[in-house]
């Protein structure tokens, strides 16, 4: 199955289940591996808004703006992840957006 496919069957399941963070995160996933950057982006935000704790909306956020050249927005992108995910306690995720922001 292609990219382009999988997101046709992403986007038919969104009309059902408009409000599921999997499926707006798998499209957002699917539509930055086809460089499709700003519908992407919007995927993410969406994955956010609908679940602000799905903390691996901020990562691949962070580095879709990252392979788009924005590192500053990609370091807010983290230094929002990494408090949210604090908040929460999801450390692992924590960890891995602070790596990536040391990098940056």
């Amino acid at each position: 199955m292609n990219n382009s496919t999988r997101i046709d069957q992403l986007k038919k399941l969104l009309i059902a289940e408009p409000n599921d963070a999997f499926l707006n995160f798998g499209l957002a996933m699917e539509l930055a591996k086809c460089r499709e950057f700003d519908a992407s982006l919007a995927c993410f935000a969406r994955v956010l808004e609908v679940d602000p704790n799905y903390v691996a909306a901020h990562f691949h956020k962070a580095k879709t703006l990252v392979t788009m050249g924005d590192v500053e927005a990609a370091k807010r992108e983290l230094a929002a992840g990494i408090e949210h995910a604090g908040k929460i306690g999801e450390l692992h995720a924590k960890g891995e957006m602070e790596e990536m922001l040391a990098t940056l």
